[in-house]
């Protein structure tokens, strides 16, 4: 079994439910925050663009090819890369996201996974990897940030993340709905 070719296909899995989540909604309902902590779509794509080029890409010696200027100017670390701003089109995201995966992917096929990697913004006493673990970290965040998108795409217009469908039909959801909201009912105290 080739390791590096399961954590891509996993990859490449979370990566296109992220983007499903996206279909058919407008620009408004891409980048409007739906968290109290503003999570919102679009950011989610713009972050992992940003995840995908400095873990992939920058900490294993290949370079970002296209400027990302939330990082050149360091308001990344005031959430930049969170959200989209008022410029910023869903089709540019989208396209600078694509770009990231050609660019990991490369690494992906060139690299073995014992190959040494360095994170310039971790602590000194921890920026020494292997490539190996940076692809597993961006799998997992990759995967994480998808199921986030599931879910605000939920609450956006109702529609259900792509394994939906596999559980059962509109009546299994409904009796599956009302039979969780009656058990969380039990523990619900007086006067809420």
């Amino acid at each position: 079994m080739d390791l590096a070719a399961d954590l891509h296909r996993y990859l490449q899995d979370s990566r296109n439910s992220l983007l499903a989540s996206l279909d058919g909604l407008s620009e408004y309902d891409v980048r409007r925050p739906i968290t109290p902590t503003a999570t919102n779509l679009l950011g989610l794509v713009k972050h992992l663009a940003g995840v995908e080029f400095g873990y992939l890409g920058d900490s294993v010696g290949r370079p970002t090819p296209v400027p990302l200027p939330w990082v050149e100017d360091a308001s990344i670390w005031d959430s930049a890369d969170m959200w989209a701003t008022a410029g910023q089109t869903h089709e540019e995201l989208i396209t600078l996201y694509r770009r990231a995966w050609q660019h990991s992917d490369e690494s992906i096929a060139q690299l073995p996974l014992d190959a040494p990697a360095s994170v310039s913004w971790w602590p000194e006493e921890r920026r020494r990897t292997t490539f190996g673990s940076l692809l597993v970290r961006v799998v997992a965040e990759t995967a994480q940030h998808a199921g986030h998108a599931d879910i605000i795409r939920e609450t956006i217009d109702g529609r259900p993340g792509a394994d939906h469908d596999v559980a059962g039909d509109a009546d299994w959801w409904t009796h599956h709905l009302a039979r969780v909201q009656e058990a969380a009912d039990q523990h619900a105290q007086p006067g809420s």
